[in-house]
């Protein structure tokens, strides 16, 4: 039997009983009662949507035999869901992981890993370029919940080995850090994660599987913003998470269930079926970024621009070897003149989205220091190199001469004044 088949049941039409004809002396009992799926000799070819709050059981040994996973179903959707288990085996086996757990949001996959196995006492080092909130959960939430935090250059392994502890448990990390585009030195850090015996979680969004699979580098648990790439139209907010072992996925998942950071049904269908055309997507998206990047530099007002395939990128040489040339979507750049000239590129990309997000279809463009990093203070943004006129461009796969086109029209404006 498919995997389509034990989680969607009702999704084979054959062999099912035909409606019941509607009561003609009580027409209540035909409006409450429960009916069969109606039968037929086709099956659908899509993925069937099932919104279902409550499974039923045939008997509490049953539900015994579900609860105890010697039988497989559901039973609340805050637990599971079909929807959400058929995405999550999807991405398990791109990331070659199993038994992963989808949930409501990319930061609550980061919540259930850092939340759901660490406790007080323990300590955890983090990347300092990881996303805006994850670094405010490192340094506002975990330090309230009596978790120690450090962070550290990921690009840099004595940095990291210096902040380890005896109490450090973890370490967090994602493989191209957000916006800077720095690219960890994964290999490194995965050796003396061992060595210490620290689990190092890897947050994958920016990179996807398309370009690392991170366990493959000794990452123990992966993270993912299924949101961005993975389902890549911007109409679905979900997160993943996965571990090597079992044991630490069990305390993931009941740390979720309990907290009800719980995916809806709609968006892990919208997602799955984003996953379809996620590799043309990821490869196109790619191509037009390497274009763009090398297309901008040296326009008027452009003072720097970072993309990991240009040999001018401070981490090139890894990103060749822990990428394989796969060096992504994102490109990141900054113009001169502060915010005013910020203000007026916005205004001149017209047909470019000015949005927080990334991983779109379409190319969308986005300013940390009023997005992702407004939490941060000016000081500490200029620290990390975020300036007033940095902006990260999520680079979609529109036609690459008129991606070029249209951002030189937006630069030169600004420029201009």
């Amino acid at each position: 039997m498919s995997i389509f088949d034990r989680l969607f049941g009702t999704s084979r039409l054959v062999d099912r009983p035909a409606l019941p004809a509607p009561s003609t002396t009580n027409p209540m009992a035909t409006q409450v009662r429960r009916t069969p799926w109606p039968g037929g000799t086709g099956r659908a070819v899509g993925t069937p949507i099932q919104p279902s709050v409550v499974y039923g059981a045939e008997s509490p040994d049953a539900l015994d035999a579900i609860y105890e996973g010697r039988e497989e179903g559901f039973t609340y959707a805050r637990e599971a869901h079909p929807n959400a288990a058929l995405l999550a085996q999807k991405i398990d086996a791109m990331e070659g992981l199993s038994g992963g757990m989808i949930m409501g949001s990319g930061m609550a996959a980061v919540s259930a890993a850092l939340m759901g196995i660490l406790k007080q006492g323990d300590h955890v080092i983090g990347a300092d370029r990881l996303y805006g909130r994850s670094l405010r959960m490192m340094s506002e939430e975990l330090p309230r919940m009596g978790i120690a935090t450090t962070l550290a250059d990921p690009t840099d392994v004595e940095a990291l080995r210096a902040a380890i502890r005896p109490e450090t448990r973890m370490i967090l990390i994602e493989v191209v850090s957000n916006p800077t585009l720095r690219i960890a030195d994964l290999k490194g850090i995965a050796k003396i994660a061992k060595e210490a015996g620290i689990l190092l979680a890897v947050d994958n969004t920016f990179t996807t599987p398309r370009a690392v699979r991170a366990r493959d580098f000794g990452a123990d648990i992966v993270i993912h913003s299924v949101t961005k790439l993975l389902a890549g139209h911007s109409d679905a907010t979900l997160g993943y998470v996965g571990a090597t072992d079992s044991a630490l996925m069990d305390r993931m998942r009941v740390f979720a269930v309990t907290l009800g950071l719980t995916p809806s049904p709609f968006d892990c269908w919208l997602a799955e079926r984003g996953l379809y055309s996620f590799d043309l997507r990821y490869d196109r998206a790619e191509e037009n970024a390497a274009k763009l990047a090398a297309h901008i530099d040296g326009l008027p007002g452009v003072t720097r621009v970072i993309y990991p395939g240009r040999a001018d990128h401070p981490d090139h040489e890894r990103a060749r070897d822990l990428l394989k040339g796969r060096f992504g979507n994102m490109v990141t750049f900054e113009i001169a003149g502060g915010r005013d000239a910020a203000n007026r590129l916005v205004r001149a990309a017209r047909n470019i989205a000015f949005a927080p997000t990334l991983g779109d279809v379409g190319t969308t463009i986005s300013h940390p220091a009023t997005s992702s990093h407004r939490a941060l203070s000016p000081e500490d943004r200029e620290a990390k190199g975020l300036g007033e006129g940095t902006f990260r461009v999520s680079v979609g796969v529109e036609p690459a001469q008129l991606l070029c086109s249209e951002f030189e029209t937006a630069i030169r404006s600004a420029a201009n004044g």
